[in-house]
């Protein structure tokens, strides 16, 4: 007799498939918040110890899975932890955060850089493999990277920066450096996607963190090409677009054919038709969107993940059902293609009890009870 085994839920509903709830997991989902997270840094405070280390990245992955039981288990890492890898050294300072010592900023800067070296990431393959194990099916393992541009402002700027002067600069008195850059960067991260998936990620979210930074015409020209996949041949007239074969979609796409790409952007509400022309299988939204009005502008042919604004998670729990069910019923996400998440990640200080409610609430969900609901309610009116 054979059983027929299910895919992950999460990754039912990032195809758009039907499901018989919202799956839910959340950004940042292993963290500070925690105590036992918290108990952990105390003896090990240095954070790409933490990151880097194969123990340690499946403990802190496994914290809100054991706690939680959430539809994703995402690896606990950074978006620039492969940045060594291509040649591009890092440290992260306590107060400063990531500090990169020779910013890139000319030709000559470009000469260090080489492709990716994926041994240097054996941390993480390892763990990824590890954590598939540990989950065994029941719940969707997530990778995920940063995209060209987003990496670019730390590789460019040298650190975190709130203005994103040099960068912008950049585009018009050294566009050819900053071109070349973000092509080298997509070539990397392509690889690094499909490396995570080879190791066991079931699904990748891309995090292109500091995209909203930029006029919705400039991060079509500065970030967009460098995401998208191109399913026709183009001719423009600038060498950046006759390459875009080389974009990150589209070389994942050939290589690994059957795995969700996530795409994120903080601040996206004036970008979302053009993130789903990038070709990535989910939107996700933040907490500024409403969540009707990202269904209505993305249409019900992709499928969305948010976006219950984090300060909800300190609300009394009942508002924070309310919220959550706002969210999910038929008139906003959909009963098809939605990923129940937050609009960015979880708060320092986030109540665990409140964490712990979202995931019993997401699982209290029935699709079909809501169908039911709103026909009814639709009766009732028409009486």
């Amino acid at each position: 007799m054979y059983h027929l085994v299910l895919d992950p839920l999460l990754l039912q509903a990032a195809r758009g498939d039907p499901v018989s709830r919202p799956p839910a997991w959340m950004m940042r989902q292993a963290g500070r918040y925690m105590a036992v997270y918290r108990k952990l840094a105390k003896k090990h405070p240095s954070f790409r110890e933490r990151s880097e280390t194969i123990d340690l990245i499946v403990e802190i992955s496994l914290q809100p899975w054991e706690a939680f039981r959430p539809d994703g288990v995402i690896i606990f890492s950074d978006i620039l932890t492969p940045l060594p890898a291509f040649g591009v050294p890092f440290d992260i300072e306590e107060v400063r955060g990531p500090v990169i010592q020779s910013p890139l900023r000319s030709e000559e800067c470009l000469k260090a850089l080489h492709p990716i070296d994926l041994d240097k990431l054996h941390f993480v393959g390892e763990s990824l493999k590890i954590l598939r194990r540990e989950v065994g099916g029941q719940a969707a393992i997530l990778g995920f990277v940063g995209a060209p541009w987003t990496i670019a402002t730390y590789i460019v700027e040298g650190g975190t920066t709130r203005t994103y002067t040099t960068i912008k600069s950049m585009c018009h008195t050294a566009p050819h450096v900053l071109r070349a850059l973000l092509s080298h960067l997509t070539k990397a991260i392509a690889e690094y996607i499909v490396f995570q998936v080879n190791s066991g990620a079931d699904c990748v979210q891309i995090f292109d963190s500091w995209g909203g930074q930029l006029p919705p015409n400039m991060w079509e020209q500065w970030s967009k090409p460098y995401i998208q996949e191109l399913w026709y041949h183009l001719s423009f007239s600038n060498d950046l677009l006759r390459f875009l074969r080389l974009q990150i979609v589209s070389l994942v796409r050939k290589k690994c054919p059957g795995t969700p790409l996530v795409l994120y952007i903080n601040g996206n509400g004036g970008l979302l038709e053009r993130m789903k022309g990038t070709g990535v299988d989910v939107i996700g939204l933040d907490w500024t969107v409403d969540m009707a009005d990202g269904r209505k502008r993305l249409g019900s042919g992709i499928s969305i993940q948010g976006n219950v604004d984090p300060a909800y998670l300190f609300s009394p729990l009942p508002a924070l059902t309310d919220e959550i069910q706002r969210f999910v019923v038929v008139k906003c996400a959909g009963p098809r293609g939605h990923i129940l998440n937050l609009g960015h990640g979880v708060l320092v200080g986030t109540p665990e009890e409140a964490v712990a409610h979202f995931f019993d609430v997401a699982r209290s969900i029935k699709f079909d009870t809501i169908a039911e609901d709103h026909l009814r309610e639709e009766r009732k009116l028409v009486v």
